[in-house]
């Protein structure tokens, strides 16, 4: 099953099993965002807008999905943001380069087939000095993790992967670097993470 017909059948139950879950993470990493000011903000897998009542008022952001099930129950909560829905795949953003100040890549790293293609893209549409906010859930490098891994065989085709080594991934997009790196969830399974795009 693909990932776009599987996260249409989960939609209606994704916030029954993370919302609660994962409210707290989710404002840490968004509090990263400005304050003041209008930024232009990509919410890429931006699911059923589990996000949104921790964005701040006064950004442009853009909100994108695979699925059109997770973008109209998202539409539910951003209405009083300044908000664009977009029906496009992580791994191919259909935006121009440059475009956007911030970049959050909130459980979907580790959910998309190639995950250095989604990380790329977001690098690739995001304007010099910017950031990308991630909070996913990520093997530590060097750790055999041999559960994870296989029952990441299972995992990937229907909801997400267990297997993701972040370093990995971030070793083949070199304008990136680390701002920051926190634990978030499960014994530092689930991590906060703050990157810049260099000049």
């Amino acid at each position: 099953m693909s990932l776009q017909r599987s996260y249409h059948f989960i939609a209606p139950f994704y916030d029954v099993f993370l919302a609660r879950l994962t409210a707290g993470s989710r404002q840490r990493s968004l509090s990263r965002l400005p304050q003041q000011g209008a930024a232009r903000v990509l919410l890429s897998g931006a699911g059923t807008g589990l996000d949104f009542p921790f964005l701040h008022l006064g950004h442009d952001y853009t909100a994108l999905d695979l699925t059109s099930a997770m973008l109209q129950r998202s539409r539910k909560r951003g209405r009083n943001l300044q908000m664009d829905w977009v029906q496009g795949d992580s791994m191919a953003l259909p935006f121009n380069d440059q475009q956007y100040d911030y970049v959050v890549l909130h459980l979907i790293v580790a959910v998309v087939p190639q995950p250095g293609r989604c990380l790329a893209e977001a690098a690739r549409v995001l304007k010099p000095g910017g950031r990308i906010l991630i909070f996913d859930k990520f093997l530590q490098r060097g750790k055999r993790a041999w559960i994870r891994r296989s029952l990441s065989v299972i995992s990937a085709k229907f909801a997400t992967r267990l297997d993701v080594v972040f370093e990995d991934v971030l070793d083949n997009i070199p304008n990136l670097k680390v701002v920051s790196d926190e634990p978030a969830l499960a014994g530092g399974w689930f991590r906060l993470i703050e990157l810049q795009r260099e000049e």
